[in-house]
């Protein structure tokens, strides 16, 4: 009885390199054939996951702008009235101080590069204060505050998260500046 010889060997057993003399063999194709179309169907999903560009300025830069000019309107009416100056004075710190956040805020969500720098597409800060034409009268910065507190609570209810709790408390603390220290 003879043995009859073969060129495949046994499973399991090393079969060489897969290409040989040129050739790719069936098993290397599919692998790669599969591997392709995979890469293909996972690409656009991945490419969905990453952050647009930002191109729209943040609905958070009119309120910024508003309340820079309160503060300088605050800070314009102590030569009207010298007699509220610390209420006037407690009225532009605080509007300064909700123009920083909400520029704070801005930034966050353009976002910051790891090296400390933002992305070239950026809602620039206003590079000056606004000042009034004129000292606005006790009324007219009432008027002006009102106008700010509304806007900030309208565009409250349009948000989410700590932006949203970030435009209440500053609609609430101008209510309380009209309310209170103007009144």
């Amino acid at each position: 009885m003879t043995e009859r010889v073969t060129h495949r060997p046994a499973a399991g057993f090393f079969r060489g390199p897969a290409r040989q003399g040129g050739r790719i063999d069936r098993r290397t194709a599919l692998r790669v054939a599969g591997g392709g179309a995979v890469g293909l169907l996972t690409a656009p999903a991945l490419l969905s996951c990453a952050e647009e560009p930002i191109t729209e300025p943040d609905v958070l830069v009119a309120q910024e702008f508003s309340a820079r000019s309160d503060a300088a309107a605050a800070t314009a009416a102590i030569t009207l009235d010298p007699a509220r100056t610390a209420a006037l004075t407690t009225i532009a710190a605080e509007r300064t101080a909700h123009a920083d956040a909400l520029r704070t805020e801005i930034d966050r969500a353009i976002g910051v590069y790891g090296d400390g720098t933002t992305p070239a597409v950026r809602t620039p800060a206003p590079t000056t204060t606004p000042a009034p034409a004129a000292p606005p009268s006790i009324d007219g910065l009432r008027d002006q505050l009102t106008a700010s507190q509304r806007a900030a609570a309208d565009l409250a209810v349009t948000q989410s998260g700590y932006r949203a709790g970030l435009l209440a408390s500053i609609s609430a603390a101008c209510a309380v500046h009209v309310g209170v220290l103007l009144a």
